[in-house]
């Protein structure tokens, strides 16, 4: 089963948190350094990348793996 890596606002800055996970994979201070981490290990277990902005709301998303969606191929 396919596990999706979330960054999301933390009280210590910013956490990766693996999908349906109760607490955080790992804490760093900032979002870039976050994004990095949860990066490397969406790509490793082949998922998606959830990033999520202060408010909760997701701001962006990527896909490490076989995308259910993948975009037209305008050829």
């Amino acid at each position: 089963m396919k596990t999706n890596i979330h960054v999301v606002p933390h009280a210590n800055g910013w956490a990766v948190k693996k999908e349906g996970g109760q607490r955080p994979s790992l804490v760093r201070d900032t979002k870039k350094e976050a994004e990095k981490v949860a990066r490397q290990l969406a790509k490793e277990l082949k998922s998606e990348l959830i990033i999520h902005a202060k408010d909760g709301s997701i701001r962006s998303a990527d896909s490490y793996g076989n995308d259910p969606n993948p975009p037209e191929d305008r050829r």
